[in-house]
C-alpha cells in the first residue's frame, strides 16, 4: 500500500485530489496540508510514498518546503503555473499537473510515479532559483524550527565545504546549497561574487582596499573585510562601474 499526502493551499483542488485517488486501492491518503509547514510536518510524521504538491503557497512555497527535507518522497507537481512544466521536466520530475486536470491526466501521474525521488527534487530545487517574488529570502533548518532569512539582512555567503554559510546581522547560518546556485539567483539583489568562497551584498560596501600580492579587499560598513579575486575584482568593477 503506497502511503499519500497532499499540500496545497486551495480546498477545491485538495477535494478533486482526493476524488481521483478513490480510485486507487492501492493508495492510501493519509493527510492533507494547506501550507508548506503543515506539509514538512506531515512528510516528517508520516513518511508517505507519494506526495502532491502546489508550488506557489502561502509562507513557504513547495520548492523551499523541499529543501528542508533530507529523503523527500515521490513528488507529482500540482499548480495552475505553468512557467514551472519546462524545469519540472527537465529535470524529469515524477509527473507535473497543470491546473485544472482531468482524471486521465492524474492516471497519467499515478502510473509514472516509481523513480527515484531524491535525485529528482534534489535538481529540481537547485534549478528554481527564479520564482517570482519569493527569492528575496533563505528558508532552512535550525534545529526543529524553521528560519526565513531576508535577502536584504544578509551580509555576505562564504564556501564552507559542502554547505554556504549565511553571514548575517543575527549570526552565521548554514545552508546545503552551492554558491553557484545563489550567485544566480541573488544578482538581482546585486550580491556579486567576488572570490570563489565569497558572495557579498554589494549595498553594504564601503570601500575597496589594496592587499598583500595586489589582492585587493573589500570593507564592508560592519568591519568585515573579505578577500577579492581577479576575476571577482572585475565582476565588482562592472557592478559598481568603476
Amino acid at each position: 500500500m503506497k502511503r499519500a499526502v497532499i499540500i496545497d493551499d486551495e480546498p477545491l483542488a485538495r477535494e478533486i485530489i482526493k476524488e481521483y485517488l478513490r480510485e486507487y486501492s492501492d493508495i492510501e491518503l493519509v493527510a492533507e496540508c494547506s501550507d508548506g509547514f503543515e506539509g514538512l510536518k506531515a512528510i516528517q510524521q508520516l513518511n508517505p510514498d507519494l506526495v502532491f504538491l502546489d508550488i506557489q503557497m502561502p509562507k513557504i512555497n513547495g520548492f523551499e518546503m523541499l529543501e528542508l527535507i533530507d529523503t523527500p518522497p515521490e513528488i507529482i507537481f500540482t499548480t495552475a503555473f505553468d512557467e514551472f512544466a519546462i524545469r519540472a521536466f527537465d529535470k524529469n520530475a515524477v509527473d507535473y499537473l497543470l491546473k485544472p486536470f482531468n482524471k486521465d491526466r492524474f492516471r497519467q501521474a499515478i502510473e509514472k510515479s516509481g523513480q527515484t525521488a531524491s535525485e529528482v527534487v534534489r535538481d529540481l530545487t537547485e534549478e528554481s532559483s527564479v520564482l517570482p517574488g519569493r527569492q528575496d529570502r533563505v528558508v532552512l533548518k535550525e534545529g526543529s524550527k524553521i528560519k526565513i532569512i531576508p535577502v536584504s539582512r544578509i551580509r555576505y555567503m562564504e564556501a564552507a565545504d559542502d554547505y554556504v554559510k549565511i553571514i548575517t546581522e543575527e549570526g552565521t547560518f548554514l545552508k546545503n546549497k552551492t554558491m553557484a546556485y545563489y550567485e544566480k539567483s541573488l544578482s538581482v539583489f546585486q550580491f556579486i561574487r567576488i572570490h570563489r568562497s565569497y558572495l557579498v551584498n554589494t549595498q553594504l560596501i564601503t570601500r575597496i582596499e589594496p592587499y598583500e600580492k595586489d589582492q585587493p579587499l573589500v570593507i564592508l560598513s560592519t568591519g568585515e573585510r573579505l578577500p577579492v579575486s581577479k576575476t571577482g575584482y572585475a565582476r565588482l568593477r562592472a557592478a559598481l562601474g568603476i
